[in-house]
């Protein structure tokens, strides 16, 4: 989360700290560690259930301290705002935490699946709480979603500190048994495989495939090809979401603790349900929110692979920051399927027009298949300022 002001009486304590110089304690074990030292002050505690610490939360200095969204003791509450610190408590009635301080898993989302179908997720309930509150004018809900987006945004940046990302950027109709979609797949086993964070708008179709991939690179090959056959007797999220999310899970249970992936959905396209396969999922509610922070992280790079109306605007989404130098050195963007890019959606000849005489002109190709992307990727200049694959990696593990 943002910084929030401190109060003056937050001058008087030094600020506690984790390892790294971090202030803001997003589990119960981070707590434990910090707490044990005698002084929370200072710190940003989100979402976490502190009502069996109400010992530790007296015997602690709190001056400055944060709490956001903590269940507490009433008495404890009490005692962390005498003792100078802010206290936000959680919000009844609501399908989602707005204060979270962490990412979400596709366990979280879709747990209740088995049992009760998808309707009955958290991920289901949280798309019916936008649907009736999105557009009735209450400030109250307006900001709970604009909370909840900044969390999670600032969740994702924690992830991927020192990682180099590669978004895929495809249509969500792109169905599981095509060769589209196994070549998706291979593409984002293959980044994957090379050292990069595969990225992807956390839905159906090609991104669900680019997501698949990453996690079947820990795998044996064959991995990937019996799994996309188990994928495929269920081929899209329609009639079906529920079936199509519990063949997902299956291929999970049978292959568990795959590659590490993210998966930036919105519940804005609420009728498209995240997928199972990326194991990080930054879930918003403002689609512009997601988009542009999607494109925004992938700072080695965007792969488009054949879409619609959503992967066009992509596209120039990515191009303008390149066009502009707004976010430093352009990164790579490939299009991949030259008839898709240049007659049935032509915006490659655009793209190239844009590009010209500009630095960002270096940094654009166009190829034929999926297995030509690694090799492209490889031959353009590199975009942004992170360190190359390997040299760095995130502190939690992706």
């Amino acid at each position: 989360m943002q910084s929030t002001p401190e109060p003056a009486s937050a001058h008087a304590s030094s600020p506690a700290q984790l390892p790294g110089g971090d202030r803001e304690i997003e589990t119960l074990a981070e707590f434990d560690e910090v707490a044990a030292r005698g002084s929370l002050a200072g710190v940003r505690v989100q979402g976490i259930d502190l009502t069996e610490r109400t010992r530790a939360l007296r015997s602690c200095d709190a001056k400055g301290a944060v709490f956001l969204g903590c269940l507490m003791e009433e008495g404890a509450a009490d005692a962390m705002r005498s003792a100078g610190a802010l206290v936000f408590p959680p919000v009844p009635g609501l399908p989602f935490d707005p204060y979270r301080g962490l990412l979400y898993t596709p366990d979280e989302l879709f747990a209740g699946l088995a049992e009760g179908g998808y309707d009955a997720t958290p991920d289901a309930r949280a798309y019916t709480w936008f649907q009736e509150t999105k557009a009735d004018g209450d400030i109250f809900s307006s900001m709970l979603r604009a909370i909840h987006d900044d969390a999670i945004s600032d969740a994702l940046d924690e992830l991927l500190v020192g990682a180099r990302v590669v978004g895929v950027m495809g249509g969500h109709a792109m169905a599981r048994g095509t060769d589209a979609y196994e070549g998706a797949a291979r593409l984002g086993r293959s980044l994957a495989r090379a050292g990069f964070v595969v990225a992807t708008g956390g839905g159906p179709g090609a991104m669900e495939a680019a997501n698949l991939g990453a996690y079947a690179s820990v795998f044996r090959d064959e991995m990937l090809d019996e799994a996309l056959e188990l994928l495929s007797k269920a081929p899209s999220f329609t009639p079906s979401i529920t079936e199509w999310a519990r063949a997902a899970f299956d291929v999970r249970e049978r292959w568990p603790d795959g590659g590490a992936s993210v998966g930036i959905p919105t519940w804005f396209y609420g009728h498209e349900p995240p997928n199972a396969f990326a194991t990080h999922l930054a879930k918003y509610f403002a689609n512009a929110t997601r988009e542009d922070g999607l494109l925004a992280r992938s700072n080695a790079g965007v792969v488009f692979l054949p879409g619609a109306a959503g992967t066009v605007q992509e596209i120039f989404d990515a191009a303008t920051p390149n066009y502009y130098e707004s976010r430093g050195e352009p990164a790579p963007m490939i299009l991949v399927n030259r008839t898709h890019w240049t007659q049935t959606l032509p915006a490659w000849p655009l793209l190239q027009a844009l590009a010209q005489g500009r630095s960002m002109e270096p940094t654009i190709a166009l190829v034929e298949g999926v297995d030509e992307v690694p090799a492209a990727l490889a031959s353009l200049p590199p975009g942004g300022p992170s360190s190359p694959p390997g040299e760095s990696s995130s502190p939690s593990g992706v």
